[in-house]
């Protein structure tokens, strides 16, 4: 396990990746396939929020134009065992109008077949994919009392891979948007700062001058 002071191999090559949960769900259908959405376009999703604050991401229609995809694999919780893997046929990655579509021949191993049982029984309903970001782009709107700060995910320059996972909430996603989220909100509070400071000393001008003619 690693510790504070100690990354693992794993940790190493994942540094760097964010990852991003959606839904998978069994086929009714001969053999042992696998379908979802690793991804989907256009359509906002919240990261983190408390009060005051709300943090979402939403991945551009082009964000998969020239990722790279060339061996992209398919795992449990993002480590271990390859379950599915593109470079063999058994994994597709399809950007298509809805967003990145997955689907996976889960029968090619005893525990790839465990895992399609798994997921047909309702046991494993949730999936993940690891990625690296090439461009974004940051929104922010005030609605009433709640800062609303929009991560665009313009481009994705790797798809590492896709996994199902056991847990319906990653922990290293909320971190990494409060990271990104916090940042951004302490910029917003500077800025509100520095114009009220500036309409201070606007108001503080004019009366001044008031006074000067009223003398």
């Amino acid at each position: 396990m690693a510790t504070n002071n100690t990354k693992t191999i794993e940790d190493k090559l994942r540094e760097g990746r964010n990852y991003r949960q959606m839904e998978m769900r069994a086929l009714d259908e001969p053999g042992y396939i696998v379908e979802g959405y690793a991804s989907t376009f256009d359509e906002p999703y919240t990261l983190w929020e408390e009060p005051g604050y709300k943090f979402q991401e939403v991945v551009d229609s082009k964000a998969f134009d020239g990722t790279d995809m060339e061996d992209v694999i398919m795992q449990y919780d993002h480590v271990g065992r390859v379950f599915a893997r593109k470079s063999n046929g058994t994994l597709q990655v399809t950007p298509d109008g809805h967003g990145l579509k997955i689907r996976a021949d889960l029968g090619g191993t005893e525990i790839g077949r465990q895992l399609y049982e798994e997921i047909k029984g309702g046991y494993t309903t949730k999936m993940s994919f690891g990625f690296t970001v090439a461009k974004d782009s940051m929104e922010r709107e005030q609605r009433e009392d709640v800062l609303v700060v929009t991560r665009r995910i313009l481009g994705i320059k790797k798809l590492y891979d896709v996994s199902a996972v056991s847990l319906p909430a990653n922990d290293t996603t909320e971190i990494s948007a409060r990271q990104y989220g916090e940042g951004v909100v302490a910029e917003v509070k500077e800025e509100i700062q520095r114009q009220a400071e500036r309409e201070a000393q606007r108001e503080a001008i004019i009366t001044r001058i008031r006074l000067m003619n009223e003398v």
